[in-house]
């Protein structure tokens, strides 16, 4: 995709891009460090066991989810511009926006089980929108350092500050650092992966037990949440297919 002069739209994405890149390695701000080192310490009166009894879920969800053949299967596209691609991507991207906000009402609508039932589903919408996106921009899911690639694209989304700023020197240098990732995925650093994710979503999402408002929060956390991963999602790929706009090359 090198061109000699950049048409309007990669002009659009490339200036994108270089405010993302900014956002992404920008220093934590006070509030940033207030609360991951609230959350470090909350998680730091949590019993060791709970810790790895919540890590090893995590991880079998995930896993599920990333190997599964279904999620394997998306529809990749060789062709077409930047523009045709990314039209088809933020449909994708609305479409389930959607499925998550009205998935997040009626589970919030439901109550403590209702709502704790949500957790996995989302995860499992989230994973789903990042398996199309990936396939859209035109790279094979069905690869292993594909999937790993999404699982960095999601770290990325919904973690603290601090961590979100070392998860961006991999992407943005993935290449090197895909040939250095373990062969299997019991090696990922899951207890890291699924802390960051927790202490993410937490604020975001407890409100959504609580009887009365959690339909509403429910529908507006998820939204949004999903609307966050797809906008994180769209900028890694872009960042991969045209890397030379950021360059300025």
């Amino acid at each position: 995709m090198q061109h000699n002069k950049l048409n309007s739209y990669d002009e659009i994405v490339r200036t994108e891009l270089m405010f993302w890149h900014r956002k992404m390695t920008s220093a934590p701000s006070f509030t940033d460090r207030l609360s991951k080192g609230l959350q470090d310490k909350i998680n730091g009166y949590i019993p060791e066991k709970v810790h790895k009894a919540i890590t090893v879920t995590m991880e079998k969800l995930f896993k599920a989810v990333l190997f599964g053949a279904e999620y394997t299967t998306g529809r990749k596209m060789t062709n077409g511009s930047l523009l045709y691609r990314e039209a088809y991507i933020k449909n994708q991207i609305a479409f389930y926006q959607k499925t998550a906000s009205l998935e997040g009402a009626v589970t919030g609508a439901g109550g403590l089980l209702m709502g704790l039932a949500d957790f996995p589903v989302l995860i499992g919408l989230k994973m789903k929108l990042l398996f199309d996106v990936a396939a859209l921009y035109g790279f094979d899911v069905k690869d292993y350092r594909e999937r790993l690639y999404i699982l960095y694209i999601f770290q990325l989304a919904f973690s603290s500050q601090q961590r979100r700023n070392e998860v961006f020197q991999h992407i943005i240098n993935w290449e090197e650092f895909a040939s250095s990732l373990p062969e299997k995925a019991e090696d990922f650093d899951w207890r890291s992966f699924q802390q960051e994710y927790r202490d993410y979503i937490d604020l975001a999402k407890m409100a959504q037990l609580i009887p009365v408002i959690g339909a509403a929060v429910g529908a507006i956390a998820n939204y949004k949440l999903v609307a966050q991963l797809g906008d994180t999602a769209m900028n890694c790929y872009r960042m991969r297919l045209v890397k030379h706009l950021i360059d300025g090359k």
